[in-house]
């Protein structure tokens, strides 16, 4: 495939200059990028809505709405929420260089542009977000429980079974929001734990949900690893879902991990006539015909926890 036929990146320049404006998009389109140009953040916010730009290049100063808001609720937008943010700006301080990376900010430029700087930089950019996001999709695709956050414990992005999880832990269909808060606090204790761990930060129900710190993924992005722990005995949880004796919960307990009646009978102390009279209560209670779905319903019950 030619350079002329591939796909260009589509670069989203954002500047209150006409100079800058007309300079910088004949450069980047000599570089073969397409550009789209905004004057003011509520313009950029606007195109957004309508296109996914691949790389934002933003001003920090601007009248009405500066950069580092606009870069703040571009990062509110889903659809630009992965997108990298590169300011550009004639303030130098340091404090102004921190505020932009706070702001979600990936890289900062001063003015005047040196233009193959920012080529070179806009190509890293471009190549370190599409790794990213070819991480995500190949996790989402494993079926990883994984989700990342930013360092005051706001999710960045979750795979789709972290956020099953998260949701039925809760009780809620906004999961992820609940315990972000949670999540916060122990990142504010992170180096306290010399930055690994797992901990509770949800309980409810029969199961604790737990994360497991797993490391920096990128700029204010932390990963975790989630799982249940189940807070009641593997019986005890078959006997509250279906309303069980507590014999008819281990009876049920043992013929989900496969055992014979006999079996049964012996680890018990139950003999064989016990086991089958538990056992017809047992049916009726699950609205099942035979061992085998019983089996089923309680495996499906205990692996849900």
């Amino acid at each position: 495939m030619t350079e002329t036929s591939a796909p260009r990146d589509i670069v989203l320049l954002v500047d209150d200059s006409p100079e800058a404006l007309g300079f910088l998009t004949e450069a980047l389109e000599q570089s073969g990028f397409s550009v789209l140009i905004a004057t003011s953040g509520a313009f950029a916010l606007g195109i957004v809505d309508r296109i996914t730009p691949d790389i934002i290049l933003l001003d920090a100063v601007m009248p009405g709405m500066d950069g580092f808001e606009t870069c703040q609720r571009l990062k509110a937008n889903p659809a630009a929420s992965q997108t990298p943010v590169v300011f550009m700006t004639g303030l130098t301080e340091t404090e102004h260089v921190v505020r932009a990376l706070e702001a979600g900010g990936v890289d900062y430029l001063t003015k005047p542009i040196n233009i193959d700087e920012l080529r070179a930089r806009i190509r890293v950019h471009l190549t370190n977000a599409r790794s990213a996001q070819s991480a995500r999709v190949a996790l989402d695709a494993a079926g990883r429980h994984l989700l990342a956050v930013r360092g005051d414990g706001k999710v960045r992005w979750s795979t789709p079974q972290a956020t099953r999880l998260v949701n039925a832990a809760t009780g809620t269909d906004d999961g992820l929001e609940a315990v972000s808060a949670d999540i916060g606090r122990w990142m504010k204790q992170r180096d306290a734990l010399a930055g690994d761990g797992s901990f509770t930060i949800h309980e409810t129900g029969q199961s604790n949900l737990q994360l497991a710190y797993l490391g920096s993924i990128g700029p204010d992005e932390y990963l975790f690893r989630l799982s249940t722990e189940s807070r009641l005995r593997d019986d005890e949880i078959l006997r509250q879902h279906f309303s069980l004796t507590q014999r008819e919960s281990e009876v049920l307990l043992w013929i989900a991990k496969g055992k014979a009646n006999r079996d049964i009978g012996e680890i018990l102390g139950l003999s064989a006539r016990t086991v089958t009279k538990h056992l017809e209560q047992i049916y009726v209670k699950l609205g099942v015909e035979n061992r085998a779905s019983a089996a089923v319903k309680a495996t499906h019950v205990l692996h849900a926890v």
